[in-house]
């Protein structure tokens, strides 16, 4: 079993012809609200695309806002342990969304700053443990060393992005960054590979939007092109990808596999509106995937040398 610890946010959307400029009044068009949170997100990402069993830990408020996010929970089969705070709200998300499927998220954590340490559950039974940063980073770094010294997997997923202390960075095995999080964490402006190697986590992956992923295994670099969509909703995308991969890990897959599955799962999130709403089932990952023809050595050879990876050193 997979153990999510993270936030649990409603998602108020607005849709727009653009995101708004510092000053800018924009006119919007369709208001939805949608249970999201990239704990939450990563959960039902992990249950309902990953088809693997899933246990939530977080928190939330004694109201109205939490009711839409234990249902979405429920209905992705995901077990959840939940901290009701009484003096803070449930958390939410404002959103912006424009017509070429860019986002501008605020986020008011509320009762996500409310999961402590001791609220920790048993880990007997769970392989991996996938967390984010919407909850405080002290609360992180005690779940990833109890995790690590009883032996579960510690995926980590940097975002909001934020310094790491050493101890934490030592407590993880998989570190899942985007493009911006990983030049953050590396102090570096150089290139996808030289920021890779300036990670001092065993993996890395690195998601770079319309373009695919790329990771590192100790010395080893993949690299996975996207596959061809027309997005409508990124808003989670990051999300899917990260219970997805996690989920696939976790039944054994390869990298190279859990890339894939991930992507994919990804992928068909962007074509479709909202966050956990987004998120695919598991049969439908499988027959998007089922549908792609494999990666040309043009493809692989161009993302390789976007990453700054010279030719032969990846796969």
């Amino acid at each position: 079993m997979i153990l999510v610890a993270g936030s649990s946010n409603l998602d108020f959307v607005v849709q727009a012809h653009h995101i708004p400029a510092p000053g800018e009044t924009v006119l919007g068009r369709d208001f939805k609200t949608f249970p999201g949170g990239k704990g939450a997100n990563q959960a039902v990402a992990s249950a309902r695309a990953g088809g693997v069993a899933t246990s939530f830990l977080t928190a939330m408020g004694n109201d109205t806002f939490a009711d839409p996010i234990e249902t979405s929970l429920h209905e992705a089969s995901v077990l959840t342990h939940i901290v009701r705070s009484e003096d803070q709200p449930t958390g939410t998300a404002f959103i912006c969304v424009s017509d070429d499927a860019e986002n501008a998220i605020t986020v008011a954590p509320g009762a996500n700053l409310a999961l402590q340490a001791e609220h920790l559950p048993n880990l007997q039974g769970i392989s991996h443990l996938l967390m984010q940063l919407e909850i405080p980073l002290a609360t992180v770094a005690a779940y990833a060393g109890a995790a690590r010294q009883q032996g579960v997997c510690v995926v980590l997923n940097a975002a909001p992005v934020q310094e790491l202390p050493a101890a934490l960075l030592e407590s993880i095995d998989v570190l899942v960054v985007n493009e911006g999080e990983l030049a953050t964490l590396s102090r570096h402006n150089g290139t996808v590979a030289e920021c890779l190697e300036r990670i001092a986590v065993p993996t890395v992956v690195v998601t770079l939007g319309h373009r695919g992923s790329c990771a590192r295994l100790n010395g080893t670099f993949l690299v996975q092109p996207a596959y061809p969509i027309t997005p409508i909703d990124t808003t989670a995308a990051g999300d899917t990808f990260c219970g997805s991969l996690v989920a696939a890990l976790s039944l054994g897959l390869t990298m190279r596999q859990a890339l894939q599955s991930a992507g994919a799962a990804g992928a068909l999130a962007c074509t479709r509106l909202g966050a956990q709403s987004s998120i695919p089932k598991m049969a439908e990952v499988a027959d998007f995937l089922a549908r792609q023809p494999a990666a040309s050595a043009d493809a692989l050879d161009t993302l390789g040398a976007y990453c700054g990876l010279p030719a032969g050193t990846y796969s």
